[in-house]
């Protein structure tokens, strides 16, 4: 994109252009998906929730989930290799350094703004069993309602590889376990300096934007970075570990039939005739990238543990 910085008007343009059918809805500014659903709510679909997040080495992220989804960001810290307690709200001016936009206006779309280019974007899988869900177009006083297809579109559009991930999972994390979320860490980020505590959360639910936080420098850390073994708790239902090939296997041909699936929609088939094999083959290598990425990154955690296990063992038994 050639702009820095978009409008409402501009994106909701830009929308028209890449030809995403949304609706659109104007309203009363609103600060809370309480407020939102006043409007919104009795018109079926999902109402998104959107947390601006930061982690100790200044690299952001913005969670956009189901209004009902939990998200427990202890939980997504392991997840991510983190460690205890590695994400916490943004400080409330990153919303204007970083998004450029205001408060309550978080959503996948303040991505379109190039200071926003390195922040992460975790989507709520739960989205995709909706018919539509409703999100802010750098506006709280309007909504806009599409399906998951069509947001991926515009996401794709700047340059983005949508990941829905299971929220509400506790895969375990340690020693034996790499984080299963660790290839979303974004590389680094743009110092954004930090301020003392303010809070900011929307009156009557902190789901929207609040901010806490002490001062940090910026610093960037490898994708793979995991929870240091024996300092988190494990949890149950684990995710499996791709240490075997066949399972590794799987997961990629799962991504890629998604991937297939996606694009084999009628307007592309229309759109592209003859030339349809080619242009999906090659949004696969596109799109499947990041995805193959960070199964590779699990699947060499595991393989490095599982190694370094097996050699710890038989020095033991030879030195004993």
């Amino acid at each position: 994109m050639a702009k820095e910085v978009y409008t409402r008007e501009e994106l909701l343009a830009l929308l028209q252009d890449l030809q995403i059918d949304f609706s659109k809805y104007e309203h009363p500014a609103v600060l809370t998906v309480e407020a939102q659903a006043k409007y919104v709510g009795n018109l079926g679909g999902g109402i998104s929730k959107n947390l601006f997040l930061k982690d100790k080495k200044n690299r952001y992220y913005v969670v956009s989930a189901l209004s009902q989804t939990k998200v427990d960001l202890k939980v997504l810290s392991a997840r991510l290799g983190l460690g205890k307690g590695g994400l916490r709200m943004a400080p409330e001016e990153a919303l204007g350094e970083k998004l450029k936009v205001s408060l309550g206006c978080v959503t996948p779309f303040a991505l379109i703004n190039k200071t926003a280019r390195d922040v992460a974007l975790l989507l709520d899988q739960g989205f995709k069993s909706q018919e539509f869900c409703f999100f802010h177009p750098l506006s709280n006083e309007t909504s806009i309602s599409l399906n998951t297809t069509n947001l991926d579109k515009f996401l794709k559009s700047i340059g983005r590889d949508p990941s829905y991930i299971d929220l509400e999972a506790n895969p375990s994390v340690g020693k034996d376990q790499p984080p299963d979320l660790a290839g979303l860490v974004p590389s680094g980020s743009a110092f954004v300096p930090d301020t003392p505590e303010k809070t900011s959360s929307c009156p009557g639910s902190n789901e929207n934007q609040g901010v806490a936080d002490k001062k940090s420098k910026a610093a960037a850390v490898k994708p793979s970075s995991a929870v240091k073994a024996g300092k988190d708790k494990a949890v149950p239902k684990a995710r499996p570990s791709y240490a075997n090939v066949e399972k590794f296997v799987e997961e990629i041909l799962e991504k890629t039939s998604t991937i297939v699936l996606s694009e084999l929609t009628e307007e592309t088939v229309k759109k592209h005739g003859e030339q349809l094999g080619d242009v999906v083959s090659n949004n696969i290598k596109k799109h499947l990238s990041s995805e193959l990425n960070n199964l590779s990154m699990i699947f060499k955690n595991n393989a490095y543990t599982e190694g370094f296990h097996a050699g710890s063992s038989h020095k033991v038994k030879h030195t004993c």
